[in-house]
């Protein structure tokens, strides 16, 4: 199956933390919040959140469509993406700017705290898709910069390709009439337990309204698993146990490539979710964001472990 996947293109700059973020903060001096961390662990990969999405559904087997901006940096994680398999005709490269970087530091509770500059992306354009709408089944459509993300979701609408809105870290800046443009008529919103709740104040909705514009809504849960919600039917997923925990940067991506697949499968939810969480585990088993192979006999033996029977495959 060939899915389009709108999404950032980036370097990940990974900083390790042994403590807790919390430990070093004031809650009553937060107006004048200046800390410093010590990072003893720091790791340069690849990543983004369209490149990973993209790369995972490689390693199920997939076609993905890739949508996003290099710059002058990028031609070496272009040619690791082509010698993949990903299409990336549509990836624009921008001589003038650099490609996207987001610093990552994580502690050892699994806080997370993330700069990100958009480099290349924030000059970026749509591309004309036109020609592609027949062999697509579906689309994502992840953070990257956010004008762009809702332009993807206006061409999505009009040219009928069923899409996944997954706002992530730009939940914030859009205004309620661009979150419900880009949440209406989508395929669903997925959205993590905090960005839920920053959805339902910027779209000024309850959960029953989210259902009713786009019939589908799922929420991770981290190590909890996830909820998926559509019309009338739900499913809490648990999460897969991984063997250890090194870092769970880029585990919501590989997530959203099991999603993407059991969806455009037809499968049940339970067993989309338990697809999703199976591969979200094995990302948070390594340092970076891109797995290097996937056996689908691996795939199936942890749903043996976690849920006691194989996915539909």
């Amino acid at each position: 199956m060939k899915f389009l996947v709108h999404g950032s293109i980036a370097y990940d700059l990974l900083l390790s933390y042994d403590g807790s973020f919390v430990d070093a903060l004031d809650p009553k001096a937060l107006d004048r919040l200046s800390v410093s961390y010590l990072m003893p662990r720091f790791k340069r990969h690849h990543g983004g959140t369209g490149a990973n999405i993209a790369w995972n559904l490689r390693l199920l087997n997939q076609d993905p469509v890739l949508v996003g901006t290099v710059g002058s940096d990028g031609g070496h994680y272009l040619s690791l993406l082509q010698g993949r398999g990903i299409d990336t005709r549509f990836v624009q490269e921008l001589k003038n700017h650099s490609t996207a970087t987001a610093i990552i530091a994580t502690d050892t509770a699994e806080h997370q705290i993330t700069f990100f500059h958009p480099g290349a992306d924030a000059h970026g354009k749509l591309p004309d898709l036109a020609d592609e709408r027949d062999d697509l089944k579906m689309a994502i459509i992840s953070p990257r910069n956010p004008v762009l993300m809702l332009n993807a979701a206006d061409q999505c609408r009009e040219l009928k390709i069923p899409y996944l809105f997954d706002p992530g870290q730009q939940s914030h800046i859009f205004s309620k009439d661009e979150f419900r443009r880009a949440v209406s008529g989508s395929r669903g919103l997925v959205v993590n337990e905090y960005e839920w709740e920053l959805a339902l104040k910027k779209l000024d909705w309850d959960r029953k309204k989210v259902l009713d514009a786009c019939g589908l809504l799922i929420i991770t849960l981290g190590d909890k698993g996830m909820e998926i919600s559509k019309n009338n039917e739900a499913a809490t997923v648990p999460a897969a146990k991984p063997d250890k925990i090194i870092n769970p940067t880029g585990a919501g991506d590989a997530a959203r490539a099991g999603l993407l697949f059991g969806l455009a499968s037809d499968w049940p939810l339970k067993q989309t979710g338990r697809l999703a969480a199976i591969m979200g585990s094995l990302l948070v088993e390594q340092e970076g964001t891109l797995l290097d192979s996937l056996e689908r006999e691996t795939i199936q033996e942890i749903a043996m472990e976690n849920y006691g029977e194989e996915l539909p495959f």
